[in-house]
C-alpha cells in the first residue's frame, strides 16, 4: 500500500517550487511588495508634478516629502520585527494595512503642506510593515531554494517601480488628470489586498509551522547568530554598507539621473527611457540572480553586483552618446538588483535564521542614511554646476565595498549562539 501524499510540501522538490500553501504565501508577499512599492515610492516619484502644480508648492516641500518616506520607512524598520515576534506575523499585515491606505487616503484629502508630510511619514511606515521584513522572515523559513524565490520576491518590488507610473498615469488620464484619484483608488487596492493577504498567509505559516515540528526540523532552522554576537563580527557590517550602496544609487540614479542628463546634453526623452530601461533591467537581474544564486557562490554574486554599481555609475557620470548611456543603464540596473538580492541572501547565509528576523531590520534602518544622497548632490550640483561629481562620489562607495569584500570571509560559527 503506497504512503499517502503530504498534504504541504514546506521545502520545494527538485527541480521545482513547492505547492500548496508555500506557493499561496510567496504569491501574497509578491502582490504586497509590488503593491507597496508602486503605490509609495514610484506613485508619488510621478504624481508630485501635478500635486506641485495644483497646490503651488515649492519644490523643496516637495524634495522633503520624498525624504520623509524614505526616512520613516527606514527609521521604522524595528516595528514589523518586534510586532512578529511578540503577535505573529498578520499583525504587522493588518496594520500595515490601515498605516498604509491612511496615508495614502491623507495624500488623496491634502490641503496643507503639513497634511502633505504626515501623508508621506505615515506611507513610509505603512510600507515597511507590509513588505520586506515580513516577506523575507516567512519565506526564509518555508523554502530552501531560498535564492529562486527571493529573487521571485524582490522582482516583484522592481516591477512596481516599472509599472507604477503607468498605474498612475492611466488612472489620471481616466479621471480627467485628477491626481487625487490615483491616492484614493491606490488606498483600496492596498487596504483590501493587505488584509486578504494577512489571513492567507497566517493560515499558511501556522499550517508550514506545525509540518515541521511534526517533522522534527525547528531546530535546524532556527540555527544563527544572536543579534549581539552578529553586530561584533565586521562580515555584517560589510553587508549592512553592500545593501547600503544599492540603495544610494537607486535612489541618487531615480532622483537626479534626468537633471544631469539633461544638463549635458542629453534629450529628456531619451533620459527618461534610459531611467525605465535601468528599472526594467533591475528586474531581470534579480529574477536571474536569483536563479544563479542556486548554483553560484552568493558572494561571487555580491562582488559581481558591487563592480556593476561602481562602473555603471561612473560611467552615468560622464555619460554621452548611445553607447555610454546604454552602458549606464544595464550595468547600474544589474548591479542594484544583485546587490540587493546578494545582501539579503548572503546575511542569512552568514548568519543563520535564528535573529536573521532583527538583523535584516537593523540592515533596513540604516537604510536612512542613504536618504542623505539627494542633499548632497544638490550641493556639489550648486557648488560645480554640474552633478557628475556627485555620481563619481557615489560610484566610489559601492568600488570601496567591493574590494573590503574581496577580504571578507564567512564568520565562523563557534561565535554564534545558537
Amino acid at each position: 500500500m503506497s504512503a499517502p501524499a503530504q498534504p504541504l510540501a514546506a521545502d520545494p522538490p527538485r527541480g521545482g517550487l513547492p505547492r500548496g500553501w508555500p506557493l499561496a504565501v510567496l504569491a501574497c508577499f509578491s502582490l504586497l511588495n509590488f503593491l507597496g512599492f508602486a503605490s509609495t515610492f514610484s506613485a508619488l516619484g510621478v504624481t508630485l508634478p501635478f500635486m506641485v502644480k495644483d497646490q503651488g508648492w515649492s519644490w523643496t516641500l516637495a524634495g522633503l516629502g520624498f525624504t520623509l518616506l524614505g526616512v520613516s520607512s527606514a527609521s521604522t524598520s524595528f516595528l514589523p520585527a518586534y510586532l512578529i515576534r511578540r503577535f505573529g506575523v498578520r499583525t504587522p499585515l493588518i496594520l500595515g494595512a490601515f498605516v498604509l491606505a491612511g496615508g495614502l487616503l491623507v495624500l488623496c484629502r491634502v490641503t496643507s503642506e503639513i497634511e502633505f508630510l504626515i501623508g508621506t511619514v505615515l506611507c513610509g511606515a505603512g510600507f515597511q510593515l507590509i513588505a520586506m521584513i515580513p516577506g523575507t522572515h516567512v519565506l526564509s523559513a518555508m523554502f530552501r531554494q531560498r535564492s529562486l524565490v527571493f529573487g521571485i520576491y524582490m522582482t516583484s518590488a522592481s516591477m512596481g517601480g516599472v509599472v507604477g507610473p503607468w498605474i498612475v498615469l492611466s488612472v489620471m488620464s481616466a479621471f480627467d488628470q485628477d491626481w487625487r484619484m490615483v491616492w484614493l483608488l491606490l488606498a483600496l487596492a492596498v487596504f483590501v489586498t493587505s488584509l486578504a493577504s494577512a489571513a492567507i498567509v497566517g493560515k499558511g505559516s501556522d499550517s508550514h509551522r506545525r509540518t515541521e515540528e511534526q517533522r522534527g526540523q525547528v531546530p535546524e532552522n532556527e540555527w544563527g547568530f544572536d543579534v549581539k554576537a552578529a553586530l561584533r563580527t565586521p562580515q555584517f557590517w560589510m553587508i549592512c554598507a553592500a545593501y547600503l550602496s544599492q540603495v544610494l544609487i537607486l535612489s541618487s540614479v531615480a532622483s537626479m539621473s534626468i537633471a544631469h542628463l539633461t544638463e549635458t546634453g542629453t534629450i529628456a526623452a531619451v533620459a527618461a527611457a534610459m531611467l525605465s530601461l535601468e528599472a526594467a533591467v533591475q528586474v531581470a537581474a534579480r529574477l536571474g540572480g536569483g536563479m544563479l544564486g542556486e548554483f553560484v557562490n552568493r558572494k561571487l554574486l555580491l562582488l559581481g553586483g558591487l563592480a556593476c554599481l561602481a562602473v555603471g555609475v561612473w560611467t552615468l557620470s560622464v555619460a554621452q552618446g548611445y553607447p555610454a548611456l546604454l552602458t549606464y543603464a544595464l550595468l547600474t540596473g544589474t548591479g542594484i538588483g544583485l546587490t540587493a538580492l546578494a545582501s539579503t541572501l548572503l546575511l542569512l547565509d552568514w548568519f543563520g535564521r535564528k535573529r536573521n528576523l532583527e538583523l535584516f531590520s537593523i540592515m533596513c534602518t540604516l537604510v536612512a542614511i542613504s536618504s542623505v544622497n539627494s542633499v548632497i548632490g544638490g550641493i556639489i550640483r550648486d557648488a560645480t554646476g554640474s552633478f557628475a561629481l556627485a555620481y563619481q562620489l557615489f560610484g566610489s562607495i559601492p568600488a570601496l565595498v567591493f574590494v573590503a569584500m574581496l577580504f571578507t570571509r564567512r564568520p565562523a560559527k563557534t561565535e554564534a549562539n545558537s
